[in-house]
């Protein structure tokens, strides 16, 4: 019983005189040389040309803020339980008077770090936020680092600058079907 179409047969027969010499298996293994050859590469130059990464791809962590400016970062703390690498950590404080313009809500995230030895760019941290304030994005990687101490990252790096704020073309899996289809 034969499972596959994939078995070749194979000529067990034995060579000719023009066959002995390995002149045609020389000429096919140099047209397939010439054929790639003359082919168009695959490779881009990287530093000088990006390739696109497309709407799902998993890059730089970043934690967004409200259209005033505002963490949306809550301290609830789902993210960092959701996390199956255990690369983000967080401490809560409460708003205090006068802070309003600062955070949305009563109770914010004083410190939050990730871990970037640890994460593995699941995407679950971003799933498990009720406010959607942590997004990875999808036009970033994270950049070379050379010690420990650079992994770590905490609000400084992670919190959305407003003069360059993030916006990514697909956020539900359906906006990102209608964009592969249009492609």
């Amino acid at each position: 019983m034969q499972l596959t179409n994939r078995a070749k047969k194979t000529d067990k027969s034995d060579l000719n005189v023009v066959e002995k010499t390995y002149l045609p298996g020389v000429f096919k293994g140099m047209a397939i040389t010439l054929k790639h050859f003359f082919s168009p590469k695959p490779t881009i130059r990287y530093p000088e040309q990006k390739r696109y990464l497309g709407p799902v791809f998993r890059g730089h962590h970043i934690l967004k803020r409200d259209e005033q400016g505002r963490e949306r970062c809550t301290a609830c703390g789902l993210c960092a339980v959701a996390c199956p690498a255990e690369a983000i950590s967080m401490v809560a404080a409460e708003r205090v008077k006068g802070e309003e313009h600062l955070y949305r809500e009563e109770k914010y995230a004083a410190a939050y770090e990730i871990n970037m030895l640890r994460c593995i760019f699941c995407g679950l941290c971003e799933e498990a936020c009720p406010k959607q304030a942590i997004y990875l994005r999808h036009d970033k990687f994270v950049p070379v680092f050379t010690g420990r101490e650079e992994v770590i990252y905490g609000k400084d790096q992670l919190v959305e600058d407003m003069n360059e704020r993030y916006n990514r073309e697909a956020w539900t899996k359906e906006e990102m079907a209608k964009l592969w289809d249009k492609q």
